[in-house]
């Protein structure tokens, strides 16, 4: 598989602490205790998780990223099919597998040669690739961590896998449990 996925930064913990202190009307020194114990709690209760930001750079098939959509509650600047797909001939590299049949792929470069935008995007396989930096809260890594920890595209597992690793604090795990 060819996907890449780099986390880029995890901030905002300092300023959801504080955030949370005020809700609390407790000291600052005390946030990091109460954070870990409403972590994993829905219903409002974990709201300063929506303070702390992720930014990853996700090179993803196109199948992966229709269904990253579903989370509204972040932002992605991608590379524009538009600007981008037109400039080059396609590879194999340009897929998350191997598979792509080499006459498919020259049919595509044909269709890049005479310049036939819109019947190339038609035919672009649901695994050809696609960069874009994703930004997205903690709240919503735990909402796509819940919903796809189990999802049989194996893309979710890697995706999910990359950015756990990333977590440098107890509180984000904490966030991905249940109650």
């Amino acid at each position: 598989m060819r996907m890449e996925v780099e986390v880029k930064e995890i901030a905002g913990l300092e300023w959801a602490l504080e955030g949370l202190s005020y809700n609390k009307n407790q000291p600052l020194d005390k946030m990091a205790e109460v954070a870990a114990r409403l972590a994993h709690c829905d219903g409002g209760h974990n709201k300063f998780l929506e303070s702390i930001q992720i930014w990853v750079a996700v090179k993803a098939p196109r199948k992966f990223w229709q269904q990253a959509d579903t989370y509204r509650m972040s932002s992605k600047q991608s590379q524009s099919t538009m600007h981008t797909i037109m400039k080059q001939e396609i590879t194999k590299e340009d897929f998350v597998e191997d598979n792509i049949p080499d006459a498919y792929i020259e049919y595509l470069n044909l269709l890049i040669r005479q310049k036939k935008f819109d019947d190339l995007k038609d035919c672009l396989p649901e695994g050809f690739l696609q960069q874009r930096m994703w930004n997205f809260s903690l709240k919503t890594f735990r909402n796509m961590y819940l919903q796809r920890k189990t999802h049989k595209l194996k893309e979710w597992q890697y995706f999910l896998g990359k950015v756990i690793n990333a977590f440098d604090n107890a509180i984000y795990l904490k966030a991905l449990e249940t109650r």
